[in-house]
């Protein structure tokens, strides 16, 4: 699926430790960061979703919502979530259906073996469920500021 600016963003079902079932409407009304990262627990990951963490009060301020989204299983992101006091729900995609409606799965190299694997990506969604940036192949330092900056300008 091509995804495009100023169109609907795809509509997802998916499970987080704290709700069995999560809708692209479950956030009606508030902007979504929704990111896509690798691995629960790994050095970028954390980064990452720390760097969120610590901008979180802003975001809500903004009307804004988080759901980071991986692979890992929802007892994984449990973990993850409880030892980094993350304040946001983690979906577990574990099929990889939300990945491949974003379009974030790559082939990878490590090692020299090669896999397929989650792009760093990082979407904002407006409160009506529309597209409105996508960052690929996300370079972890200097994006949470980035993506503040976009979600400050949908005010």
């Amino acid at each position: 699926m091509l995804l495009s600016l100023d169109q609907p963003a795809p509509d997802f079902t998916t499970a987080t430790d704290l709700n069995p079932i999560l809708t692209l409407k479950s956030f009606k009304g508030r902007h979504l960061i929704l990111y896509f990262y690798p691995k629960d627990d790994t050095p970028g990951c954390t980064l990452e979703s720390c760097g969120f963490r610590d901008v979180y009060p802003e975001i809500q301020q903004c009307q804004g919502a988080i759901l980071g989204v991986s692979k890992d299983n929802i007892t994984s992101h449990k973990k993850f979530r409880t030892k980094y006091n993350l304040p946001f729900e983690l979906a577990a995609d574990s099929d990889g259906t939300l990945c491949k409606l974003y379009d974030v799965l790559q082939e990878k190299n490590m090692y020299g073996k090669k896999y397929i694997g989650i792009e760093r990506s990082t979407f904002l969604i407006d409160c009506n469920g529309i597209l409105r940036k996508m960052w690929r192949n996300v370079k972890v330092p200097g994006h949470i500021q980035e993506v503040l900056r976009a979600l400050k300008n949908l005010e």
